[in-house]
């Protein structure tokens, strides 16, 4: 493969299990221009150099565009203001300052540590439940039967979506979880397929929203769509209106689950391929915090974001032109050798971390506090529980993904299942 096609390599299904050898070649290039006009960056200095700079937009998913219908009140009328409005109040994480600051300020004040914390005796009986329930079997498969229904639950009940309505959200979020991969962006199917997704996802939250507003609760939606005091914004206008509102509930349920399903299956794929640290986990479960930011830069669940640069940027010898596409490989440049010694090597004892694991800058993961917590809890949980765990495939089938990169199936045949821990 030749130097300017490497990433389209990357975004090859064949190289889901393993892109590290790819993502070791990017990085003999540090910006690397692609022959589609991206460019690739993909060490630790230079995207730490650019994950602040202001030159770098996040707004650049093209333009909402629904599809004809052949009605023409939709076609001409209809149809192009929901696109407007879809385009101009996109959720946070493609948005910049201004818009950006104010919203996550006001999802910040709501998303707080003592929220976290709240959840977390929930977190444990869930993960007890979940484990308990795969009793007199003889092999599990983790993202079905706890990396998958553990985050949802989580997050539904953080944000006050009630139970019986979480099973729909899986269909939903698998889609809108394209938005973060640059081949789906630019098929028009997968587009189509993105846009009826977020319209019905925008039609339940808005109607949850109206529910909340007539019985709030202790939950998060409630508070922000009830907020005590508002903040006013430019031009006197409250700090998040409705529409901004409905975006960023989507996000927080989307972006909520989808990453925490992929780190506790790349955790729990991590530690089996490296029995020895099962087995002190298992004996120290203190050492979990110690674990999870390793797994952070060691099989992260993003691999990489993209960003739009509004100007000509200088950088390790390189011109990034004004209008290119920017891709920041955070994947590659958790393993830079530059910055880690041995970083292919799995070793949760490892000094200063520094990973890219959650991103960086403004853009820094609002719930990795929750996805801490939530893995911590679930890997400490199935190394003492699960008797005599392997893997039943190796590598295991993928998710289609190269940006939010996991496992979609993880088979591990066990002995039994442990009785839980007091």
């Amino acid at each position: 493969m030749s130097e300017d096609t490497l990433f389209s390599e990357v975004l090859n299904p064949a190289n889901r299990a393993d892109p590290y050898p790819i993502y070791a070649r990017l990085r003999e290039n540090p910006v690397s221009p692609q022959r589609d006009g991206s460019i690739v960056v993909s060490t630790h200095a230079a995207i730490r150099s650019l994950i602040f700079d202001p030159r770098l937009s996040s707004e650049d998913l093209p333009p909402s565009h629904r599809p004809r219908t052949g009605n023409p009140l939709k076609d001409w009328l209809l149809n192009p203001i929901k696109d407007r409005i879809a385009t101009a109040h996109r959720p946070l994480i493609f948005r910049d300052p201004p818009d950006h600051d104010t919203l996550r300020s006001v999802v910040m004040r709501e998303f707080t540590v003592a929220r976290v914390l709240a959840l977390k005796q929930r977190v444990v009986r869930d993960v007890d439940a979940l484990i308990d329930a795969c009793r007199g079997r003889d092999e599990v498969c983790l993202v079905e039967d706890l990396s998958y229904p553990l985050p949802v639950a989580v997050i539904c009940d953080m944000l006050g979506v009630p139970e019986v309505d979480e099973p729909q959200f899986q269909r939903w979020a698998t889609q809108l979880a394209t938005a973060l991969e640059p081949d789906a962006r630019h098929d028009e199917a997968s587009r189509h397929k993105t846009v009826a997704a977020f319209d019905a996802i925008s039609g339940y939250m808005r109607a949850l929203i109206r529910e909340k507003r007539r019985r709030p609760g202790p939950d998060m939606l409630s508070a922000l769509a009830n907020p005590i005091t508002t903040k006013p914004g430019p031009g006197g206008k409250a700090a998040m209106g409705d529409f901004d509102l409905i975006s960023t509930a989507i996000l927080l349920l989307v972006a909520g689950h989808e990453t925490t399903v992929n780190l506790i299956t790349n955790g729990m794929l991590t530690l089996l391929r490296h029995p020895h640290e099962l087995d002190r986990l298992r004996a120290d479960p203190e050492r979990a915090p110690r674990v999870i930011e390793e797994l952070l830069r060691y099989e992260p669940p993003v691999h990489f974001r993209t960003r739009k640069a509004l100007g000509t940027i200088e950088i390790a010898g390189h011109t990034i032109r004004k209008g290119a596409p920017v891709i920041l490989l955070f994947a590659a440049a958790n393993r830079d050798p530059a910055r880690f010694a041995d970083p292919d090597r799995f070793d949760p004892d490892r000094e200063d971390v520094q990973h890219f694991g959650f991103g960086g800058g403004l853009h820094y993961c609002m719930g990795a506090p929750l996805a801490r917590i939530e893995a911590e809890i679930a890997l400490v949980a199935l190394s003492r529980r699960l008797i005599a765990p392997r893997l039943l495939a190796d590598p295991p089938p993928y998710r289609p993904g190269a940006s939010l990169r996991g496992p979609e199936r993880l088979g591990i045949g066990i002995n039994g299942i442990a009785a839980r821990s007091t």
